[in-house]
């Protein structure tokens, strides 16, 4: 986003929507407006961070190359990648800075284990640059060794890993602050390039700058205009469909499958609050949506690759579903406080693995079990190994659908008999039975048709409150939670339904706020600090609007949110309706997936269709 402005280089505390992300499909960086990576993770998304910023601006480190006076930026990504290229223009010229994590790797070369690719290009007058290296791994907590190389650049080593750092113009280490840093000038037509890479129980493999350097950075950009080409979609904000896609694929651990909620930890739901919660690992909910928009974006090999690491994943805890795993599918994901991180802008507890594992969460077997037959109606095949699992999970739907749970709000405390849960249940042995008339499983029909009906006459004669003339989130009370607009999106009922209008409106009723919708009543959780409202619901409001035939109010409400991504086109968790700031961990998957099934509804729905009434 360009200022009006020239900014002070100086500043610390840098709002969550002034970052950008770059990966390699493995871990990811967030690189701010100003030049400045303050958070990544190696050797994988959840492991420690190394360079921790953005939870705390004095302890944690950064690798930040930025003018060393005043500046205003712009940036964007380079097409349809996730190369970023960030402007700086000063007094006295202006100069690019472009970021990359290689992605593509050729055949019978040393490469190493991660590597992060800075360039600076001159291009008008002249620019002076300031450069800071920091690394502070362990969340700032192991004591690193940096050492000049000489001709080799710099390293830092802890424990059994090792940084390089290498430049292509002189540093020097600055021991009272625990940094390498450098001061250089960039003339139009000059290119400075920067190389950090990144080495665990292995020799640290030094990768060469010059053109080479640049070489590994059009290898990138060609490996992600490659993937991006294979996108089938074509219909309206397709350039926000795809940056979404993009970010969604570099949330994907392409040794596993698996995609996490979000690459970050501890971001506040609000500010100052304890609403801070480690997302670095894989919720089959999430994913599962995830999964539905790779397909419906003709993404298959990303839809077959999340099957085959559930595979995997549920292998200790199968035929029961737990509610997230790791990358790599191990399921204990203890949770610990960091008490000497400040947190973001004093945001505290800094968490470590999530608690919420534990959970009981029924809706996660109506959102794998729907995925799967989406993933099959788009031509996805299954293998028996995967039928077997898949049964598995019906049957354990058939048994514990009347038991209370956490719910898809992973609330803590007493569990409790939430609607959605149900209806999600009821999406499980729905599916099961299509797979079955598909001949794709084989199962006791008529059993699982029992069992799902009988959630269906629960759901509607304890779940629906006709005071309220809506569904509610719990059996038999009178809340509501925005979950519930998904029965229109995930075929329990027609949007269009008498009793899905209903919902609808009392939840924009009492959830809605500027155009954006909170996620269930304040008096549903026992934390007392306010949130944001959640960036996914107002997008499943557009799939129901769409869905029966409100395409005026879908488009204007879509357009609407859009306007609250950042100036990359990137969403957190959450969203300030006051403010349109980004709140929660970021990028969030979860919000860019219901931005591409909300546009997807958009497309699908026609254009000359009139509301119609149930």
């Amino acid at each position: 986003m360009t200022s009006g402005k020239y900014v002070q280089p100086r500043s610390n505390e840098k709002s969550i929507g002034a970052y950008a992300i770059i990966g390699d499909c493995r871990t990811a960086a967030l690189v701010s407006q100003d030049g400045s990576i303050d958070w990544l993770c190696f050797p994988h998304f959840s492991g420690p961070s190394v360079f921790a910023a953005l939870l705390d601006h004095e302890r944690g480190g950064r690798f930040s190359i930025r003018p060393a006076g005043q500046f205003r930026s712009s940036r964007r990504y380079r097409g349809p990648t996730a190369v970023l290229e960030t402007d700086f223009e000063t007094p006295t010229g202006s100069a690019r800075l472009t970021d990359a994590m290689p992605a593509a790797e050729e055949a019978g070369t040393l490469h190493p284990l991660r590597e992060v690719l800075r360039l600076i290009d001159g291009t008008r007058g002249e620019v002076s640059f300031e450069i800071h290296w920091s690394p502070r791994p362990d969340y700032a907590r192991a004591d690193p060794l940096i050492r000049s190389r000489g001709a080799l650049g710099w390293s830092c080593a802890w424990s059994d890993e090792l940084f390089l750092l290498q430049a292509e113009v002189p540093l020097a280490f600055v021991p009272q602050a625990g940094a390498v840093v450098g001061r250089i000038r960039v003339q139009a037509g000059q290119r400075v390039r920067l190389s950090l890479s990144y080495a665990k129980g292995d020799i640290g493999v030094i990768a060469p700058l010059g053109k080479a350097a640049d070489g590994r950075l059009q290898a990138t950009l060609d490996w992600w205009r490659n993937w991006s080409n294979q996108c089938a979609y074509a219909g309206p904000h397709r350039d926000s469909v795809m940056r979404s896609a993009i970010t969604l694929k570099l949330m994907t651990f392409t040794l596993s499958g698996a995609v996490v909620a979000a690459p970050t930890t501890s971001l506040p739901e609000w500010i100052g609050a304890g609403r801070n919660w480690d997302y670095r690992y894989c919720w089959v909910r999430d994913a599962a949506l995830t999964m539905r928009a790779f397909t419906g974006l003709g993404f298959q090999s990303e839809a077959a690759s999340f099957l085959q690491w559930l595979l995997h994943a549920t292998r200790l805890t199968w035929p029961e579903l737990q509610v997230m795993y790791d990358v790599y599918g191990r399921t204990s994901l203890r949770e610990n406080e960091v008490d000497h991180l400040r947190g973001y802008q004093g945001s505290r507890p800094v968490r470590i693995g999530n608690g919420a594992y534990r959970q009981i969460q029924l809706d996660v077997y109506g959102g794998l079990l729907f995925a799967v037959m989406d993933y099959v109606a788009k031509g996805g095949s299954l293998q028996n190994d995967e039928t077997r699992l898949i049964l598995g999970f019906g049957e354990t739907v058939c048994r514990q659908w009347r038991n209370p749970d956490h719910g898809i709000w992973e609330v803590r405390g007493q569990k409790r008999h939430y609607t959605f849960s149900k209806v999600m249940c009821w999406s499980a042995l729905n599916s099961l039975v299509k797979l079955n008339d598909r001949g794709l499983v084989r199962l006791d029909v008529e059993k699982v048709r029992r069992e799902r009906d009988e959630i269906a006459r629960t759901i509607e004669t304890r779940g629906f409150n006709d005071a309220l003339g809506s569904y509610v989130s719990e059996l038999d009370g009178d809340q509501l939670d925005a979950s519930l607009l998904l029965m229109g999106c995930l075929g329990y009922k027609h949007p269009a339904d008498v009793r899905m209008r209903g919902t609808f409106d009392r939840i924009q009723e009492r959830l809605g706020r500027n155009g954006l919708l909170y996620r269930y009543d304040p008096a549903t959780d026992d934390l007392a600090s306010p949130e944001g409202a959640f960036g996914i619901c107002s997008f499943w409001a557009i799939d129901n609007l769409a869905r029966r035939g409100d395409i005026r109010a879908a488009e204007q409400a879509f357009s609407h949110i859009l306007s609250f991504a950042n100036d990359v086109g990137l969403f957190a968790e959450e969203i300030d309706p006051e403010t349109g700031e980004a709140l929660g961990n970021f990028p969030q998957a979860f919000t860019h997936v219901g931005l591409i099934n909300g546009a997807m509804a958009l497309a699908a729905a026609p254009v000359d269709r009139q509301p119609v009434a149930s």
